[in-house]
C-alpha cells in the first residue's frame, strides 16, 4: 500500500462510516475502483477504531455518565429506576449480536461477503428499506422512550453490517425509524451502539492487517496509524454535520445516493471497469 492509498481510503471511510451509506463499501468500491485491489476486511476494521474514538471524543460527557450511572447501578435501586441505567444496558446487549455473528463468519467477512455484487446489491436494497423507514416510520418516540426491544432489534440490524454495502449506521438508523424512534434518537444510539463493537473488532483485525502475504493491500506500522488518525478526524466532523442535519432534513439524499452508486457498481462490474 502506498502513502496515498493509505490517506485516501483514511478520508474515505472517515466520510463514511457515520453516513448512512456504508463505509465498508465505500472502502471496497474505491480501492477496487483507483488502486486495482481490495484494502481487505482488517484494514477497514482497524481504520474504525480511528472514527470510533472519534465517538468517544463526542460523546464523552454521555459516555462517562451512561458508564458511572451503570456502576452506580449495581449497588443502588434507585439508579436502576433511570433511563441511563436502562440505555447503558442497551448499549451492551445491543452489542452482542454483532460480536457472536462476526465471529462465527469471520472467514466470510473477510471473502465471500466482499464480493462487489453483493456490495452493489447490500447498497440498493438497504437504500430502499431505508427510504420505506423514512416514509412509514411514525418518528415519534424520543431517547426516553427507548426500550430493550429497540436496542436488541437495533442490536441485530447493525451485525448486518458485516456485509460491506448495508451500512451499520443505515441498518440500525433504518431499524430505529422502523420501531417509531424519532430522526435524531435513531441516529443518536446507532452512534453509541458501535462503540463496544466496532472497537473490538478493530483491535482484534489488529494483528491480521500485517500478515505478510494476505489478502488485500499491505500497509505499513506508520501508514496504518496516519490512516487511522485521519480516520478519526474526518469522522468527528462527520458525527457533527449528520447529527445537524438529521434535524431538519429526511434521510432521503442518502437513499438515492445508495440507489445511484449500487447501480453504477453494477454497470461498472458488467462492462469489466472493475473485477468482482
Amino acid at each position: 500500500m502506498s502513502w496515498l492509498q493509505a490517506m485516501v481510503l483514511a478520508v474515505v471511510q472517515g466520510l463514511t462510516e457515520f453516513l448512512p451509506i456504508s463505509s465498508s463499501g465505500h472502502l471496497r468500491i474505491v480501492s477496487e475502483l483507483f488502486f486495482g485491489d481490495d484494502a481487505g476486511a482488517s484494514f477497514t476494521a482497524v481504520t474504525q477504531i480511528g472514527t470510533e474514538l472519534a465517538v468517544v471524543l463526542y460523546f464523552a460527557k454521555d459516555i462517562v455518565r451512561l458508564v458511572w450511572t451503570w456502576l452506580r447501578g449495581f449497588r443502588d435501586a434507585e439508579v436502576r429506576q433511570t433511563q441511563d441505567y436502562r440505555l447503558a444496558w442497551y448499549v451492551i446487549i445491543g452489542s452482542i449480536p454483532i460480536g457472536v455473528l462476526g465471529l462465527l463468519f469471520q472467514d466470510a467477512i473477510r471473502g465471500a461477503f466482499r464480493s462487489l455484487w453483493i456490495t452493489a446489491t447490500m447498497l440498493i436494497l438497504f437504500g430502499v428499506l431505508m427510504g420505506l423507514a423514512e416514509r412509514f416510520g411514525r418518528q415519534e418516540r424520543p431517547m426516553s422512550g427507548l426500550t430493550l426491544r429497540d436496542g436488541v432489534v437495533m442490536g441485530f440490524a447493525q451485525s448486518l453490517a458485516l456485509v460491506p454495502g448495508v451500512s451499520r449506521s443505515g441498518g440500525t438508523i433504518t431499524a430505529g425509524l422502523t420501531l417509531g424512534l424519532d430522526r435524531p434518537t435513531a441516529v443518536r444510539f446507532s452512534f453509541l451502539l458501535a462503540i463496544p463493537a466496532v472497537m473490538a473488532a478493530g483491535i482484534s483485525e489488529i494483528p491480521h492487517v500485517f500478515e505478510a502475504g494476505g489478502p488485500g493491500l499491505q500497509p505499513s506500522g506508520a501508514q496504518m496509524v496516519v490512516a487511522t488518525v485521519i480516520a478519526g478526524l474526518v469522522g468527528y466532523a462527520a458525527i457533527a454535520w449528520l447529527l445537524r442535519f438529521v434535524q431538519q432534513h429526511s434521510v432521503y439524499v442518502f437513499v438515492w445516493y445508495r440507489i445511484a452508486l449500487g447501480l453504477l457498481v453494477y454497470a461498472l462490474l458488467g462492462f469489466g471497469v472493475m473485477a468482482p
